[in-house]
């Protein structure tokens, strides 16, 4: 059996913690292993328990999470970080996004979804939210504000065509679905392509298009 993913919770609630956890330690692929209840507390629940994925509360005392997830994203090895917030469009969320956070949840967000998008996250074969992370960035970012690097061009035809079908926010499978290749396929390309542009996951690479104007 594979390992468990490993979740860090970080919420000045507690009660929204103990909800969170209850979920999630009634699946047998999740595993939460440490809670915080601000940013800073966060950075060394993270570094002692070095999970797979922290769900981050973007406002708190003490150290908010915009701050906390930047911290936590410069260190080797770190955590896919999705924020928790309550708005929909939340500046706050789209510049955690901006800063290397891989995606964004609504608090009310329904329970099977919110597990859902622990795994998305934690496999990196789809984008969690992705009409709404479309909708965020397409309200606070302005394409066309950075010219296209050079590393764009070193992407073939194939890869092109699925870096824009990635951008739109479809998976793996819907992706291969579209392009008649298989999911393995459409993995390698991805990959392929974040490693090329320098990008940490597909989340990122929504980002870059909109930034250079590709969306």
């Amino acid at each position: 059996m594979a390992d468990s993913i490993r979740v860090v919770l970080v919420d000045d609630q507690a009660l929204f913690r103990a909800g969170i956890r209850m979920l999630a330690d009634s699946q047998p692929d999740i595993d939460v292993v440490g809670e915080a209840g601000d940013g800073r507390e966060a950075l060394d629940v993270v570094a002692r328990t070095k999970p797979d994925v922290v769900l981050m509360d973007i406002r708190m005392p003490v150290m908010d999470g915009l701050t906390a997830t930047a911290e936590i994203l410069r260190t080797p090895d770190a955590p896919r970080v999705v924020m928790l917030t309550t708005f929909d469009l939340d500046e706050a969320a789209a510049r955690a996004i901006q800063q290397g956070a891989s995606g964004f949840l609504l608090k009310d967000t329904e329970p099977e979804a919110l597990l859902a998008a622990i795994r998305t996250v934690h496999s990196g074969s789809a984008v969690i939210a992705a009409a709404a992370t479309q909708d965020l960035f397409a309200h606070f970012t302005s394409p066309q504000t950075a010219p296209l690097p050079a590393e764009y061009e070193t992407l073939t035809e194939r890869e092109r065509e699925i870096f824009a079908l990635a951008a739109r926010g479809l998976s793996n499978a819907e992706i291969a679905a579209r392009e008649f290749l298989s999911e393995a396929t459409v993995k390698t390309h991805i990959s392929r392509i974040l490693t090329k542009l320098d990008l940490r996951d597909r989340v990122q690479l929504v980002v870059f298009a909109f930034e250079h104007g590709l969306a």
